[in-house]
């Protein structure tokens, strides 16, 4: 059987049949679009646009020490603020959610109050200063709140949203910058004990090896080869000084001790004159009687010196001072003796100073190499903490980066949600649409034969005649029952498209207001 194709009349027809079919679902679908539109709770939203603004100074001349990124900052802010405490307290302060308190737990509220603020990211396409490269950074942030609350709520609690984030930003920068001064400082008096402690270890082992140094080791060569060459000068003074005793001690062995031998001497030649003299001349020559008192002298002087008993004492003039150079050069000797082995002592300890100083050396080196490796660390050190000093103040004079609120939250005009009109509008289609699939859908179901023309192609006879509908009185009555009832459907309607319209109408009036000051 060929399939037919219906004609626009029997298009009309099958819309005549079931009239109802399309009309009441929709009618239906469109009051419950309406109610749901009309009694669904407004939601306002109120939202705080913040500026993430770069630090005043340049970056060559002060350098932050917070080096977190704005968004990774930002993570951070949020989810201080959104801890359960802090929404607790701003839900409790301001009463928000009453009827959630009254039947849900503390946690749930903290979550409902959580998934009503929203924190979107700004970012715009930017060239990165070092690469040259084109990046995108995030240049500004809105945070939104939204809920059932009255607007003058909503517009608070974004307010207050915004005012936590703005003073936590700045409570974390200058905490990480104090932290950082805080942790710098603390190491430096470290670095600093450990410093002083390695100088008094240098100064105790330079105490304990003074001589032994290698900044001495020049002197201490030095000193030695003049020590030496004092001790040859010693040596041969030494030498002189033994050749002049030996001479000395040759000549005192001619010479006696006593005078009283030479008198004796003197006497016996002075009579032996005497007699010679007796021989030739008298007794009253001059020569005789001079010899005669000479003769006399002696022995009166070698008698007292007889009777005196100063025999053992040295009493001839050239023996004593004789005896005198001789001591002399002697205790010179041992003077020019000692002053050798004084000299010899010194050199001694010069050799062991300089054969300790190799090991001396490698000790020491190794202490000063610590010590200006910890002075480098410290001095290393000194400099951040002066820069992160710097960094401090910046951050307490709200000099570097930071938030600034460039829209603050406003009272919200109308709600946010829901969108009536779009309600209405999607209930409208889904009303015609369910119209539309009913009255087909009761169609295809229908096996009823409804023209001859259909009877005709269906057996192939043709059709001898066709009994009109007879209407009876309760068909009538029904008949006025459905026209009241598409009359009510047709006022439903219109009343519902004169909401809609009356929505539409405030969206736009909106709209334009909006639109308006932006231009203005």
């Amino acid at each position: 059987m060929e399939e037919h194709e219906m004609s626009p009349n029997e298009y009309l027809a099958v819309l005549k049949r079931h009239k109802w079919s399309l009309v009441l679902p929709m009618i239906i679908v469109v009051l419950l679009a309406a109610g749901v539109a009309l009694f669904l709770p407004p939601v306002y939203k109120s939202v705080s646009t913040i500026l993430i603004e770069e630090q005043e100074i340049p970056a060559n001349f002060v350098m932050s020490t917070v080096t977190s990124y704005a968004e990774q900052r930002l993570q951070t802010i949020n989810q201080r603020i959104m801890s359960s405490n802090r929404l607790l307290e701003i839900v409790t302060r301001l009463d928000l959610y009453k009827d959630l308190r009254a039947k849900a737990t503390t946690e749930e509220v903290v979550d409902k109050m959580r998934e009503d603020i929203s924190l979107d990211y700004i970012s715009a396409e930017i060239v990165d200063r070092k690469t040259g490269r084109p990046a995108t950074a995030t240049i500004a942030f809105t945070l939104a709140y939204e809920s059932e609350e009255s607007p003058a709520t909503v517009q608070k609690v974004a307010n207050i949203l915004a005012s936590l984030f703005l003073e936590e930003n700045l409570q974390v920068r200058e905490r990480q910058a104090m932290e950082a001064t805080s942790f710098l400082s603390e190491e430096q008096k470290k670095l600093k004990k450990g410093l002083d402690e390695i100088e008094q270890e240098i100064a105790a082992f330079k105490k304990e090896h003074i001589n032994e140094l290698p900044e001495v080791l020049q002197v201490n060569l030095q000193s030695r080869h003049n020590l030496e060459s004092a001790e040859q000068r010693l040596s041969e003074q030494l030498r002189a000084l033994k050749e002049k005793e030996g001479s000395l001690k040759s000549e005192l062995a001619n010479l006696s001790p006593k005078m009283e031998m030479d008198d004796a001497k003197r006497l016996e030649a002075l009579k032996y004159e005497l007699n010679r003299l007796e021989t030739r001349f008298t007794d009253q020559y001059p020569d005789v009687i001079k010899t005669r008192e000479e003769i006399d002298k002696l022995s009166k002087k070698m008698s007292s010196a007889e009777k005196g008993g100063s025999v053992d004492v040295p009493d001839n003039p050239a023996y004593i001072t004789m005896s005198s150079q001789l001591a002399s050069v002697q205790a010179e000797i041992e003077s020019v003796k000692r002053q050798d082995a004084d000299l010899q002592n010194k050199i001694d300890s010069l050799n062991k100073s300089i054969q300790a100083t190799p090991h001396v050396e490698e000790t020491y080196n190794a202490l000063v190499s610590e010590r200006r490796n910890r002075q480098t660390k410290f001095d290393d050190l000194s400099q951040k903490l002066m820069e992160a000093n710097v960094a401090y103040g910046l951050e307490k004079d709200q000099k570097g980066e930071r938030f600034t609120l460039i829209d603050p939250a406003r009272l919200p005009e109308k709600p946010d949600k829901p969108n009536r009109l779009a309600i209405l509008l999607i209930g409208v289609v889904l009303g015609i649409g369910a119209g539309v699939a009913t009255a087909a859908m009761r169609e295809f179901a229908d096996e009823s034969i409804r023209s001859a023309d259909f009877l005709t192609r269906e057996t192939s006879f043709a059709v001898l005649a066709v009994i009109p509908r007879i209407s009876s009185v309760e068909d009538m009555r029904h008949e006025k029952v459905r026209k009241r009832l598409v009359v009510l459907g047709i006022i439903v309607v219109i009343a519902v498209g004169i909401a809609a319209f009356h929505f539409f109408v405030m969206d736009l009036n909106v709209f334009w207001a909006k639109l308006t000051r932006k231009m203005m």
